[in-house]
């Protein structure tokens, strides 16, 4: 490992205070605010939780700052992925909820740029966002609303394969310890920031997507990196895609890395079937 990335590592274990991760994030806030006004279509729009707290990732371990995620089931599409709670605007639920958001003490009330920044969001959509993220990660994980703490956002993110746009809310856990995942998570995996400020524990992700296309007659080869969580007792977690490039781009505002070039990390297989889209349905 490069001694600069031991420095990263360092750094995450002792240095995660709120108002300097929501400090970093203010550009992006900004910017992702402007998104927001320009032609935000809620049936393309997902909002996603970006969750930060400190857990013991492996059982006997002391807490420590983590990025909590969850796996999905095989019941619903993408199964396997680690991914953060979210999901589609549901106007009619979203709405009435984001009206609570506005008022004194709430999450979005509490951030310290939400005075200087209220007047990019003219159309009040950063409320409505906010319910829905919040909505999600109850029925996903039983996250209270009440025990976040929001500290910005994140760049927003296309996702091509479901023609989805992401707009990442991040956001501290600051006192539940304990969640409860519905029929669309299989498990909750943190992931101690150290470990992935780790350069050492990236990988190429070298991806054979065997899904039928019009214009594809062969599996298309896809290279991109990825990340590998192994546990103690065996066993690991592949983490790439849109939630690992959202993750880097936590890393880099927040603590300045930026993970090794691609031709340098050792290469992991994988494979996308058409199951990838829908889930088992089981």
């Amino acid at each position: 490992m490069q001694a600069a990335y031991k420095v990263h590592t360092q750094a995450a274990i002792g240095r995660f205070k709120p108002h300097e991760v929501s400090r970093s994030l203010y550009a992006s806030s900004r910017q992702a605010l402007a998104d927001v006004q320009s032609g935000l279509d809620y049936r393309q729009a997902s909002v996603i939780l970006f969750l930060v707290g400190d857990y013991a990732s492996d059982r006997g371990q002391r807490p420590e700052p983590c990025l909590v995620l969850n796996k999905r089931s095989a019941r619903v599409r993408q199964p396997g992925d680690l991914c953060c709670p979210g999901g589609g605007v549901t106007p009619a639920l979203d709405r009435p909820a984001s009206a609570l958001l506005k008022l004194p003490g709430s999450p979005l009330r509490r951030w310290s740029y939400w005075a200087r920044l209220k007047q990019v969001d003219a159309n009040d959509r950063l409320p409505l966002l906010m319910a829905t993220a919040f909505r999600e990660g109850l029925e996903e994980m039983r996250l209270n609303p009440l025990g976040l703490e929001f500290l910005g956002l994140l760049p927003t993110q296309d996702l091509v394969l479901f023609n989805r746009r992401i707009f990442p809310l991040v956001c501290r856990v600051k006192w539940q310890r304990r969640f409860f995942p519905n029929w669309e998570v299989a498990k909750i995996v943190p992931i101690p920031l150290r470990h992935l400020l780790d350069a050492d524990r990236y990988a190429q992700y070298r991806l054979t997507i065997d899904i039928p296309a019009p214009d594809r007659a062969a599996p298309e080869i896809k290279i991109m990196p990825c990340f590998l969580h192994h546990y103690p007792e065996g066993g690991r977690e592949i983490f790439w895609g849109a939630t690992l490039r959202m993750a880097l781009q936590f890393l880099e505002l927040v603590y300045g890395f930026i993970p090794p070039q691609l031709t340098r990390l050792p290469v992991v297989p994988g494979r996308l079937t058409p199951e990838y889209l829908t889930g088992t349905r089981g």
